[in-house]
């Protein structure tokens, strides 16, 4: 089963759609049971770093993703979805996230001299690969996904990053590392490019 977490933080219809018009079933999930069920999971995510983590922890669900993840089995983090697997996050206050990366979640800090830049980062940007991950299967160099974040991850150990963007500077864009992967953009809005990420993980 092909699962993506509901735990009210998200668009999670526009994510399950996408993977439905690749001839992907995908079916949401609200409970621990169903994440342990499940056979490939996605965490998707727009909103507050502190509300994510308290809502997954509430539910159980925290505990049931990282359950997941070590299993083994096929996992895909998608914007906030790639921001909760960080140790810490800084959004409003300074919270706990599911640990499964050491790093930080940090707001980018580009609106002020010499960028002047606007927060959040939206829009399409090209992404530069750092690592071989099988979502990048047929995936060109230099391809343009989709961003929509104020905040971005920065890994202790950079073993971990897959791909960065420039945004007034390098940040990260993916992590891949065995079965855990996650995008900061979002693959469902990022067109062909977009819809090839998401068939490379249903096909894992």
């Amino acid at each position: 089963m092909l699962a993506i977490v509901d735990y009210s933080m998200g668009n999670l219809r526009s994510v399950q759609k996408a993977f439905e018009r690749l001839g992907f079933p995908a079916s949401i999930v609200r409970s621990p049971e169903e994440v342990r069920r499940a056979d490939r999971l996605i965490l998707p995510g727009v909103g507050a770093f502190g509300d994510a983590v308290g809502a997954l922890e509430k539910t159980g669900l925290a505990r049931a993703v990282k359950e997941f993840i070590a299993a083994g089995r096929p996992f895909l983090g998608i914007c906030l979805g790639l921001q909760l697997l960080m140790e810490k996050g800084y959004e409003d206050g300074e919270y706990a996230g599911l640990g499964v990366i050491g790093g930080d979640c940090v707001r980018f800090t580009v609106d002020s001299p010499p960028w002047n830049l606007k927060v959040p980062n939206m829009g399409w940007n090209a992404i530069k690969f750092r690592s071989d991950i099988p979502l990048w299967r047929g995936i060109p160099p230099e391809s343009y996904m989709y961003f929509v974040h104020s905040y971005h991850v920065r890994p202790r150990d950079e073993s971990w990053i897959a791909a960065t963007a420039d945004y007034g500077g390098e940040f990260v864009a993916a992590i891949g590392k065995d079965n855990v992967m996650a995008t900061q953009f979002h693959p469902e809005k990022s067109q062909s490019a977009g819809q090839m990420i998401l068939r490379n993980f249903a096909e894992l």
